[in-house]
């Protein structure tokens, strides 16, 4: 909105006098006065609001429903407003709604029938946005936004998703050469919780490793462990705290009972050797108790670094496929004819290089646990090396070795024919989607040697060996060298044949009503006795042509006179006089 003040110059008639106000004609100055704060009280634009939220962060639970709540300031309608929810870019809306209307297109697919638009008061400026069954992902920052034409506000609203997992779990590995291990687990805390141990008096225990993972709903499973050297320690509590709830739980253990128990005085057994399996065969993981003691009532989990997520957990006769890590799922089986003895073995179907590295057997039971390692090698041997040679311009060859399908890393080397190793110039290694290893080797060799060289690529776990053999020779290197020119030569061979068809084909288009074996026609084809003979030249034009020169008498009268003919590019026929 624009307005106009306009100042009138008044005759000097007019005298002003103090205390008094200035008539202006047709006018007060009061008047003038009030109109000109009404105007400005008038010019209030539609840009002329704010929006806000909460003052503090909104705290919800995961599993519950949360209410995030914005509106204008002052108090004024948004029905005609573009409305929307954002969390990280504005394009990309929770949900938006324009003109009472939502618009679905622009909604973020993880949010999609888990959201609800509640305007129940927005012709006074206020919507709420309902998120039902909040999740982890769920928490951080959300953004507010009201826009009208072209100009928007926003602001920012905090939403702190919190849940509190498992009670802890303490577990107590047999005790052995003095020292007792104990292992604190839980599961399903957000956000990454707080561990802490305490003795019987309250004090602190520091921890030798702290293990925190998210799983695939976004949850901590979290696992401390606390080593006891001081055999005077009986009671033990383990607490996990939730920063965000301020809540927490705990557990205790009394370590001489547990020093009593059926585990305490079992051992777990396992291979004594690596494990060696190809890639696609079937791996078995086998492990049992020492003395032969019945398993049935305890819990074995094969695991690799951590108690979870898990291999394979066996409980109660089940098989606990919640604790299973996602790669093993549908690959395993559980082999249990000689549970009463305490003999148990994992199947693994159709090895992959992810399978390789160390495994743990675990039996627990009444929170006492024996375990025992074992060590998966798995191995590939890859295709057979392939040589290939390139011809460098300074007068050297390289070659390139390489290979695919190996695992693990395989050892690369060139030797002579002496079988002496010859050192490469570069060596590439780089896996593929299967965890295999595809593999480059170069050897460069110079125009002055005379060797046979071998590329060989080692399993090193299974001892077994590739090779590819390339003879090189001096006579090999010249003919390589060789080859241009000859090819040169008989491309020019080639090229010569082709002209003197063409200067054949000259010939074969006189006219033949004249023609002779010593006649020739020229531009105007007038007949001429001559002797010729058949050349290669440039045309004036410098193009390329085949040509035929004469010198020649004319049957038609006198004098002789030097002429030259031809096939130009075109394929069409030339003749002109010389002299």
């Amino acid at each position: 909105m624009s307005f106009t003040l306009n100042f009138f110059i008044f005759p000097h008639s007019h005298h002003l006098h103090p205390g008094r106000m200035v008539d202006l004609p047709g006018h007060s100055l009061s008047g003038v006065i009030a109109s000109f704060l009404f105007i400005l009280l008038t010019m209030k634009q539609s840009d002329d609001f704010r929006v806000i939220g909460p003052a503090y962060p909104i705290l919800a639970r995961v599993g519950e429903d949360a209410l995030l709540t914005c509106q204008l300031f002052p108090k004024r309608t948004a029905m005609h407003m573009k409305v929307k929810w954002y969390r990280t870019e504005p394009d990309m809306p929770a949900i938006a709604h324009w003109d009472g209307v939502e618009m679905t297109e622009m909604q973020v697919e993880e949010y999609r029938d888990r959201i609800e638009w509640i305007d129940d008061s927005i012709a006074d400026g206020n919507v709420t946005l309902k998120i039902h069954n909040i999740q982890p992902s769920d928490n951080g920052q959300y953004w507010c936004q009201f826009q009208e034409g072209n100009y928007h506000k926003e602001t920012s609203l905090l939403l702190k998703v919190a849940n509190m997992g498992s009670a802890p779990k303490i577990h107590m590995e047999g005790p052995r050469e003095g020292e007792v291990q104990l292992v604190c687990t839980a599961k399903g805390w957000f956000p990454e919780p707080q561990v802490y141990w305490e003795d019987i008096t309250g004090e602190r225990l520091l921890t030798v490793s702290e293990h925190h993972i998210q799983d695939e709903e976004g949850l901590f499973y979290v696992e401390d462990t606390l080593v006891i050297r001081n055999v005077s320690v009986e009671t033990v509590s383990c607490f996990i705290h939730n920063p965000v709830l301020t809540e927490g739980k705990g557990a205790v253990i009394a370590l001489p009972e547990k020093f009593q128990t059926e585990l305490a005085f079992l051992k777990v057994i396992g291979p004594s050797q690596p494990i060696l399996v190809r890639v696609g065969e079937d791996i078995q993981l086998t492990c049992y108790l020492f003395p032969k003691a019945n398993a049935q009532s305890m819990e074995v989990r094969w695991v690799q670094a951590h108690h979870y997520p898990a291999v394979y957990v066996y409980t109660n006769g089940d098989h606990v496929a919640g604790e299973q890590m996602v790669d093993y799922r549908g690959r395993t089986a559980l082999v249990s004819d000689a549970i009463h003895e305490g003999r148990l073995t994992l199947q693994i179907r159709n090895a992959r290089a992810s399978d390789d590295g160390q495994y743990q057997c675990l039996f627990e039971k009444d929170g006492v646990y024996q375990k025992a390692s074992l060590d998966l090698k798995v191995v590939a041997v890859g295709s057979s090396p392939r040589i290939t040679m390139e011809m460098l311009t300074d007068g050297e060859i390289q070659l390139m070795c390489t290979s695919n399908g190996w695992f693990p890393q395989p050892q690369m080397q060139w030797r002579d024919i002496e079988g002496k190793a010859i050192p490469s110039i570069s060596e590439i290694l780089h896996s593929d989607s299967h965890g295999l290893f595809h593999v480059e080797t170069s050897l460069l060799i110079t125009n002055s040697s005379m060797a046979n060289v071998t590329c060989s690529i080692s399993n090193l776990p299974l001892g077994e060996e590739k090779k590819a053999a390339f003879i090189l020779s001096e006579s090999r290197m010249a003919f390589s060298w060789t080859i241009l020119p000859v090819l040169g030569l008989l491309f020019a061979m080639v090229i010569g044949l082709i002209r003197r068809k063409n200067c054949e084909k000259v010939n074969m288009n006189l006219d033949p009503n004249i023609a002779h074996s010593k006649l020739i026609l020229s531009e105007e084809h007038e007949g001429r006795t001559h002797d010729h003979s058949c050349s290669q030249t440039f045309h004036r034009d410098l193009t390329l042509c085949s040509t035929c020169w004469a010198t020649r008498g004319s049957h038609l009268g006198g004098g002789t006179e030097r002429w030259r003919s031809g096939m130009g590019q075109d394929g069409s026929l030339m003749s002109r006089t010389m002299s």
